[in-house]
């Protein structure tokens, strides 16, 4: 019996099969993400391996890295052979790969399609678990000027200032609006208050010369344009 214990252990299996060693000799490209999960925890219980722990981790969301970056420390810690030092590892390297894919949309210049205003906002407001409202300004050649929370509620919704948005938009000289906000339900649905103050603001800024060029709506890797819909 001890024996069979003992070969749960890493320090058991051959050299080409331990996470920390394949890293090192082939890069981390190479390793599943069960292992590199289980290099983060280190060690699993008695009864599995850091992989196997890894496995079970992800096999309970589908093996979904952002349903993962989703849970909080206390429910990583619901994990049989998760402690609290394990679980704030683990939810601090995938928040490190948020801040990454944060920085990644600096790359991000110009707007030539919903795709790209999803790839833009996806980081900034994808995960949320409450929703927030965001507004892209763009100048006449479709290069973003700026990008900026307006507003932050609750998980049923958020409010929407108007005049906040046009002042800012003759502040900057922007001559075009994206709005954008995300469902934290995972519903793509916009809701009847979705579709009035996006025509509400379409009103206003159209006075003004500035055009609201889409309306768009994410969660959980997908998004909803109301351009490409054709209900802006």
């Amino acid at each position: 019996m001890q024996e069979k214990l003992a070969s749960f252990s890493i320090k058991n299996w051959a050299d080409d099969d331990r996470p920390r060693e394949k890293l090192v000799q082939k890069g981390s490209f190479v390793l599943s993400d069960a292992e590199l999960i289980a290099i983060l925890i280190g060690s699993g219980s008695r009864n599995e391996s850091a992989v196997e722990l890894s496995k079970r981790i992800l096999a309970s969301v589908n093996h979904n890295l952002n349903e993962l970056g989703n849970l909080s420390v206390n429910q990583l810690m619901r994990f049989k052979g998760i402690g609290e030092a394990k679980a704030v590892t683990i939810a601090a390297a995938l928040e490190m790969g948020r801040h990454r894919r944060m920085e990644d949309t600096t790359k991000i210049t110009k707007i030539k399609s919903s795709h790209d205003a999803f790839e833009l906002l996806y980081p900034l407001i994808g995960e949320l678990q409450h929703e927030e409202f965001w507004i892209v300004y763009l100048n006449n050649s479709n290069k973003v000027v700026h990008k900026a929370q307006l507003s932050k509620g609750g998980i049923t919704g958020t409010l929407v200032d108007v005049r906040l948005v046009l002042k800012q938009a003759l502040e900057l000289g922007a001559l075009g609006i994206i709005l954008a906000h995300n469902h934290p339900s995972g519903t793509l649905q916009p809701s009847g208050a979705d579709k009035q103050i996006t025509q509400k603001l379409k009103v206003a800024s159209e006075a003004l010369d500035i055009k609201i060029l889409d309306h768009l709506i994410l969660a959980r890797h997908q998004y909803l344009s109301f351009a490409d819909k054709g209900i802006l």
